[in-house]
């Protein structure tokens, strides 16, 4: 009986999500972003590397800056890899993607590329 619950409940949540989705009316409304990431993209001012963009923000800890910054600013599709194929190289920097651009833009925190 207990399965049957936790199957009911979990066929309902795309339901959830599909009318979430469908309530918003509009197809422009953008993601809320974190303030980090919103940082990081005032911070990056064209092809950075990590170093440069933790030590532009004042933070010492990498782990911090990967799990709150980078990590939700690439999979949010705000910014990308140069080197997309080989994420851990040691040549590895980071620009802006055309939504980052805009979100830039909107949020007045570019560096007017």
């Amino acid at each position: 009986m207990m399965g049957e619950r936790l199957e009911t409940a979990s066929d309902s949540t795309p339901q959830v999500g599909e009318q979430v989705g469908a309530q918003s009316g509009s197809e422009s409304v953008a993601p809320e972003v974190a303030p980090e990431v919103l940082r990081l993209l005032a911070a990056l001012n064209g092809e950075m590397d990590r170093v440069s963009l933790q030590d532009c923000l004042r933070l010492k800890a990498e782990k911090n800056f990967r799990l709150l910054y980078l990590q939700p600013a690439l999979r949010a599709g705000l910014i990308e890899r140069t080197i997309p194929d080989k994420p851990r190289s040691s040549k590895q920097k980071y620009h802006l993607t055309a939504t980052g651009k805009r979100l830039t833009d909107k949020e007045g925190t570019g560096h007017g590329e």
